[in-house]
C-alpha cells in the first residue's frame, strides 16, 4: 500500500536555519517537539518514551562545548480499518509542537492540513505538556487527528488524568487517541518527586481506571498500584477516546494488544516490525493499530546522517531497557562492541563501532522519495501508524516537513 494524500506546497517565511553539523553538536537548534532521553550528568544519559534529546558533547568525544539537545518532530501517518470490508484510509502527521513559542505556531498547523498532513502527535517529559498543543491543535486544525505518544502513567492523579484525558476528547470528539506508557525512573522520581515501582502493573491498571472513568462509571477499587474512592468524571464523553500502550518486549506488548487499542513502539527497523507486530496483534484477538516512532532525515547525504546518527543511536541503546530490547530482536552481534565500549567509558569507541547498516535500519534517510519507499517498507511489515520523528541533521525543519508531506 503506497502512503496516501494530496500536497499542496506552500511558501512562506520563518524557515529555522539549519544546525551547523560541523565537528561535534554544539548548541543546535531546538527542532519539533521532544522524544526521549534526559542527561543526569555529562557521562550519564537515561532514556524515557516521550523526552527531549539531549547529551554533553563530551560524552562522545566531540570539541565543542555546552549541551547539546535534539527535540525531535516529523510527520506520521496511520491506517485505519473500520471493517474488513471498509476502504483503507491512510493519514499522515507531524510530531508537535514545533520550534518557538506555542502562540506563534497557528501558521504551521494550518501550513499542516494544507500540506496534506491529517495527524499532530504530542509527547511530554521536560519541554511543553502532552496535552496544550493539542488542545490549541483542536481549534485551529479541526481536521487533524490528534495524539499523545506518549504520557507517563505516574506523573499525573488517576483523576485528574481523567480529567484531562476526558478534556481533550470533547475538545476533539472522535478525533483523540491518548498513548500511555512507563517513562523513566528520571522522569517519575528525579523530577516529579513519585517512586518508580512496578511500571508495568502502573500502566496496565491506568488503562483500566481510564476506561471505567471515561465511560462515566463510579469508580472504586483497589488497584494493585494506587486506590480510588468514589470517582465519578463530572463531564459526558460522548465519543471514547482511543488508549495505546507503548511497549517494546513481549510483556507490553502483549499488554497493549489485551487491554488497549495498540502499541506505541520506537527504535526499531521495518524488518524488526514483523517480529513485534504479531505480539500485539495475537494478544488481542485480531488487528490493533501500530504506532511506530520512526526517525527520519530527508538528506542525502549518507556521510552526515550517518556520522550525526550514531549519536543519537549511542544515547538511546545503550540504556538498559533498549539494549536488551535489541538483544531480544537478535541485533546483539552488531551492538556488542559499541556496548562494551560504551561500559568502559570510551565514547568515542563506541561510536566507531555502530556499523553503517545498524545506522540506516534504525533512521531513515534519503532524498524525500527514498524516504517514502524505507517508511513503506514498516507499513508492509506491520505499522498502521508511521509516525515520523524528524532528525535535523543538514536540513531544515520547516521544509523537510514539505518535502516530506504525502503525494
Amino acid at each position: 500500500m503506497r502512503l496516501g494524500g494530496k500536497a499542496e506546497r506552500l511558501s512562506g517565511g520563518g524557515d529555522a536555519a539549519a544546525p551547523d553539523l560541523a565537528g561535534a553538536f554544539v548548541e543546535p537548534e531546538l527542532v519539533g517537539q521532544a522524544l526521549a532521553v534526559g542527561v543526569l550528568d555529562e557521562d550519564q544519559l537515561v532514556l524515557a518514551h516521550g523526552a527531549s534529546i539531549g547529551w554533553g558533547c563530551d560524552n562522545f568525544g566531540g570539541s565543542g562545548t555546552g549541551l547539546a539537545k535534539f527535540l525531535f518532530g516529523g510527520p506520521a501517518t496511520r491506517r485505519i480499518r473500520e471493517s474488513p470490508d471498509s476502504v483503507e484510509r491512510m493519514t499522515y502527521g507531524m510530531t508537535v509542537p514545533f520550534d518557538g513559542p506555542l502562540a506563534e505556531q497557528r501558521e504551521w498547523f494550518e501550513e499542516l492540513v494544507h500540506l496534506g498532513y491529517t495527524d499532530a502527535w504530542s509527547s511530554e517529559a521536560n519541554g511543553s505538556d502532552a496535552f496544550t498543543p493539542l488542545a490549541l491543535a483542536s481549534q485551529w486544525a479541526p481536521t487533524l487527528r490528534l495524539g499523545c505518544a506518549i504520557v507517563p502513567a505516574f506523573t499525573r492523579g488517576p483523576a485528574l488524568l481523567a480529567q484531562t484525558v476526558g478534556s481533550l476528547a470533547e475538545a476533539a470528539p472522535g478525533r483523540f487517541a491518548f498513548g500511555v506508557g512507563t517513562s523513566s525512573n528520571v522522569i517519575v522520581e528525579q523530577w516529579n518527586g513519585i517512586p518508580f515501582h512496578d511500571p508495568y502493573k502502573r500502566v496496565r491498571d491506568t488503562v483500566r481506571f481510564l476506561r471505567s472513568a471515561l465511560a462515566g462509571d463510579k469508580v472504586d477499587h483497589v488497584y494493585d498500584t494506587f486506590t480510588v474512592k468514589g470517582f465519578r468524571l463530572g463531564r459526558k464523553i460522548a465519543v471514547q477516546p482511543q488508549i495505546l500502550v507503548a511497549g517494546l518486549r513481549p510483556g507490553m506488548l502483549r499488554l497493549a494488544g489485551a487491554e488497549s487499542d495498540g502499541a506505541i513502539i520506537n527504535w526499531l527497523s521495518a524488518d524488526d516490525v514483523s517480529k513485534v507486530a504479531p505480539i500485539v496483534h495475537e494478544a488481542g484477538g485480531g488487528p490493533k493499530e501500530i504506532v511506530a516512532r520512526i526517525f527520519v532525515c530527508p538528506n542525502p547525504d549518507a556521510d552526515v546522517v550517518r556520522s550525526a546518527g550514531r549519536f543519537a543511536i549511542a544515547a538511546y541503546l545503550n540504556v538498559p531497557v533498549y539494549a536488551e530490547f535489541h538483544r531480544w530482536l537478535g541485533n546483539g552481534p552488531e551492538l556488542q562492541g559499541m556496548w562494551d565500549a560504551w561500559k568502559a567509558g570510551d565514547r568515542k569507541a563506541a561510536l566507531a563501532a555502530i556499523p553503517d547498516a545498524v545506522v540506516d535500519r534504525l533512521i531513515v534517510h534519503g532524498t524525500p522519495d527514498e524516504c517514502r519507499a524505507h517508511i513503506q517498507r514498516y507499513v508492509a511489515n506491520g505499522v498502521t501508524t508511521p509516525a515520523l520523528a524528524i532528525m535535523p541533521f543538514g536540513i531544515d525543519q520547516r521544509q523537510a516537513i514539505r518535502d516530506l508531506a504525502p503525494r
